[in-house]
């Protein structure tokens, strides 16, 4: 299933919507709205956030790309003023142009899908669009130039232009990304949506939108013969002859439809049903932490479907990952020197006992190696564990205390930076770690593992991974568990530069840490 935020004009984060099983008690829910008799006439009515219209959105992030572009052609200017100064006229020529291009790069934007949300999911997705506006935008100034016989063009200020342009282009739409949550957040800019289901899968996105207002929906309840598997707190509204009466009436935009609730000839007739009806129309497939990247649509005979591209992690990925851990380890090593110096000083001088902390973990293939750490804990804090098993606040195999009476003052302070981690770069430079990769693992840790989580022995643990940057120490073990595989699975070193630019904001505001 491909979750797509409404209004979500820019990108989501790199992590994988997530799809929660564990069914909610919800005591408003009375027995009359769980009915397919009751009706959605019967359903109680709770006032909602004011939305912002669609077209508002659109119309203000057309202004606000107007004004990027302004921007950076005045930055161009400027640029073109300090290495190669033009006269007046040429100036006012530049300016001339550039403006009467503004409608033309409002076009080109159009053209690109830029103001299309579902094709902007990902920073990335959006950063290809940006760059082909510009250099579609250059080129019209270029071609008005040609038509209106501007012979002075400078090309010194034009390649200013493409670059500015671009990087103004984008500092404004990643604003834009980080205002566009917020008021999904809130509920101000969600998209209404029924959700054609009742099996597992479908309570399972419902519950998901309930829960996860930033990816921009808003479920209204369920179109099916009998009342939703898990109970999400939302009402069975009636059955799939009704669907566009019941759009109306609740002002749904769209439709989620489950594909383990249809067969194929119903799914033809509804998309084409509720996509003549004017409604979004989502097919949920049940695929699960796949990343967008790796699908490719295809078409056999009329049937759709989805090919799956393969991870390869040998060859010159592999060393070009090798080549990235290397460079990143020495340069960590070299830089965060002195405060290892200061952090050496202060264990010292609180307790007694070894300044490194060394840990037997379980590396890629099951290889055990030894872990190296700035020690946070009392001397003998491991002969400690036992009488503190009561108070482990993780559940599976993990083990963690948010207040842990063993970890020293000088290791809080460590921890919440994670300052204590940066002696493990050594690990990378012998090739015992990587830079990024699932959390190395202790062996009574691994002993405890089913079998889908061995999955994750297949590449080398990580300094860090998808599971500090979301969330660090509070992440469940399942959460971990499934970021861990999703990050095996779809592994690529685009993935790991983006893990380490996250982890670096993570690590200062010493967020999560423990």
């Amino acid at each position: 299933m491909v979750l797509h935020g409404a209004g979500q004009l820019t990108g989501g984060a790199a992590e994988p919507p997530r799809l929660e099983l564990v069914a909610p008690v919800d005591a408003r829910i009375d027995a009359g709205r769980r009915h397919k008799s009751s009706g959605f006439e019967q359903l109680v009515s709770v006032p909602a956030t004011a939305t912002i219209p669609p077209i508002r959105v659109k119309r203000t992030l057309m202004l606000a790309d107007v004004l990027a572009v302004l921007f950076g052609a005045a930055f161009a200017l400027a640029i073109q003023a300090v290495f190669r100064p033009e006269s007046q006229s040429v100036v006012i020529a530049e300016w001339l142009l550039l403006v009467a291009s503004l409608p033309l790069w409002l076009m080109s934007a159009r053209a690109a899908n830029l103001y299309v949300s579902r094709a902007n999911l990902r920073a990335a997705d959006e950063a290809k669009h940006i760059a082909v506006v510009s250099l579609v935008g250059v080129a019209w100034v270029v071609a008005l130039a040609f038509v209106f016989q501007v012979d002075n063009l400078s090309r010194w200020w034009t390649a200013a232009l493409l670059a500015c342009a671009f990087a103004a282009l984008y500092v404004e739409r990643s604003i834009a990304r980080v205002v566009f949550r917020r008021l999904r957040t809130e509920g101000r800019l969600s998209r209404p949506v029924l959700v054609v289901g009742t099996d597992e899968y479908a309570a399972a996105v419902a519950r998901t939108m309930q829960s996860h207002p930033e990816l921009g929906y808003r479920a209204l309840g369920f179109i099916g013969d009998e009342p939703p598997l898990l109970d999400c707190g939302l009402p069975l509204l009636g059955e799939t002859d009704q669907i566009e009466l019941i759009a109306r009436s609740l002002g749904a935009t769209g439709v989620l439809i489950s594909l383990q609730s249809t067969t194929g000839e119903m799914v033809n007739a509804l998309s084409r049903r509720l996509t003549d009806a004017g409604l979004h129309v989502t097919l949920g497939t049940s695929l699960r932490d796949i990343d967008l990247h790796r699908l490719r649509a295809q078409e056999l005979d009329g049937q759709a479907l989805f090919y799956i591209e393969p991870v390869i992690r040998t060859g010159w990925r592999r060393s070009a990952m090798r080549v990235f851990d290397v460079t990143v380890s020495i340069a960590a090593l070299v830089i965060t020197a002195p405060i290892v110096a200061v952090a050496v000083v202060a264990i010292r001088l609180e307790s007694k006992g070894s300044v490194l902390f060394r840990q037997r973990r379980i590396g890629e293939g099951g290889t055990p190696f030894d872990i190296i750490k700035l020690r946070t804990m009392c001397d003998g804090a491991d002969a400690m564990k036992d009488e503190l098993l009561d108070l482990n606040e993780s559940d599976g195999p993990l083990f963690k205390i948010s207040a842990d009476p063993r970890v020293t003052r000088v290791g809080r302070v460590l921890r919440k930076f994670s300052i204590d981690e940066l002696p493990q770069f050594w690990n990378v430079l012998r090739g015992e770690m990587s830079v990024v990769g699932p959390r190395p693992a202790l062996p009574r840790e691994v002993a405890e593992w089913d079998e889908d989580v061995h999955e994750r022995l297949r590449v080398l643990p990580g300094i860090t991974g998808m599971w500090q940057v979301s969330g660090r120490s509070e992440t469940t073990f399942d959460e971990y568990k499934r970021l861990d595989l999703y990050y095996v699975d779809n592994w690529s070193l685009l993935h790991d530069v983006k893990i380490v630019l996250r982890t670096i904001f993570v690590v200062l505001r010493g967020h999560g840490a423990s």
